[in-house]
């Protein structure tokens, strides 16, 4: 993840950004195809200067960057540096235009239904900017597949979007409306809290209540369950310990007031299985939802997306009705990095695989040379 790329002449160069509370995702469109994705740890809660070394270090891995396009959407002016949304969008566009290319058109941010604007007139359409990333990636779906859902599942958040004909279905636009409409679930597989999950949960044979408080992340399970990337698991652990399989054994045990030498690592597994279905079955209830809201039908196409992605199918299992097998209901699936996103057969080994889990990025690169082809 560190090679350095050439970057040609902007007329054939496109970076997409998107720019989060927690990360930043960062894709390199040749082109038309995608050549590298990054992504960088970025607590932008703690300061504006987290983004300037994300950005550096961008610089860094993308010699000639300066010559490039940059398509910009973020989910950032959410974190509490900011006094409100507005000032937190605006602060992000005059970070990356001190930052990035100031030669005039370069630098673009995406503002959903209201098009494209430059980074002097993001005060005028920052309700549309605000939080848009996963309105980019469903419409970059939906000009590849005529019927399906997008289900994005971050490190934070997990967005359900279903689309047809071409157009993203949803009214909604922004994270209030799509918070009433199920649309956004503020479920993740990295930093989202264990105790969020579920009040009660059943382990050894019976149901308990779990402790409220911040002893453990859904990292701590899906690091035990085997199935999340290291690559992925970039912010500490809740209590600052090691993620060693030990520790956050540990975490999970004080979730049920007890101690890792109290039971088996086996044991503990269950746990952390028991945990892993209580969030697929909180998403799941959302996306079924979602379903019913738009009547997709049974050849509507799961678009999978993010470092969760792998929670899929059991996804599609949990919204299968009582008098279906597990999936029918939701029987063809794709994935973004694959399927969607169009990799260069020249990237490195593992780029669609980056495409997936850094999705609205390549999708704001996508649609900007779509649209100013």
């Amino acid at each position: 993840m560190n090679r350095n790329l050439r970057v040609p002449t902007p007329e054939r160069t496109t970076i997409g950004w998107d720019i989060g509370g927690a990360h930043v995702k960062a894709c390199l469109l040749q082109g038309g195809e995608v050549v590298d994705v990054a992504q960088w740890g970025c607590p932008l809660w703690q300061g504006l200067d987290h983004l300037a070394r994300a950005l550096e270090a961008a610089s860094a891995r993308w010699p000639g960057l300066a010559a490039a396009q940059h398509a910009v959407t973020m989910t950032g002016e959410m974190v509490d540096l900011f006094p409100d949304r507005e000032a937190g969008v605006r602060g992000i566009a005059a970070a990356l235009a001190a930052s990035l290319p100031t030669r005039r058109g370069a630098l673009q941010f995406f503002a959903g239904d209201a098009g494209w604007c430059a980074a002097a007139d993001v005060a005028r359409h920052w309700e549309h900017i605000a939080s848009a990333n996963w309105l980019a990636t469903a419409r970059h779906a939906a000009l590849v597949f005529p019927e399906g859902v997008l289900v994005d599942i971050g490190s934070t958040t997990t967005d359900l979007i279903a689309f047809g004909h071409g157009r993203v279905l949803t009214t909604s636009r922004s994270d209030a409306e799509r918070l009433v409409s199920g649309e956004l679930a503020y479920h993740g597989v990295v930093r989202t809290p264990v105790c969020a999950l579920t009040q009660r949960i059943e382990w050894r044979g019976q149901p308990r209540h779990v402790m409220n408080e911040f002893f453990a992340t859904t990292a701590d399970v899906y690091r035990l369950c085997g199935e999340l990337d290291p690559a992925h698991d970039l912010y500490p652990s809740a209590d600052s310990a090691p993620k060693t399989l030990p520790a956050t054994r540990q975490r999970l045990a004080r979730m049920v007031g007890l101690d890792e030498r109290d039971a088996s690592a086996e044991e503990w597994l269950e746990l952390a299985h028991a945990w892993r279905a209580a969030q697929v079955e909180a998403i799941g209830a959302q996306l079924r939802r979602v379903l019913a809201a738009h009547a997709l039908s049974r050849d509507a196409v799961v678009v999978s997306a993010g470092c969760g992605a792998f929670l899929v199918p059991s996804l599609a299992a949990a919204v299968a009705t009582p008098t279906e097998n597990a999936g029918t209901m939701l029987r063809r699936f794709a994935a973004y990095g694959a399927d969607v996103a169009k990799v260069a057969r020249h990237a490195a080994a593992g780029t669609a695989t980056w495409a997936q889990v850094c999705a609205p990025s390549v999708a704001v690169a996508a649609l900007f040379e779509r649209e100013h082809d």
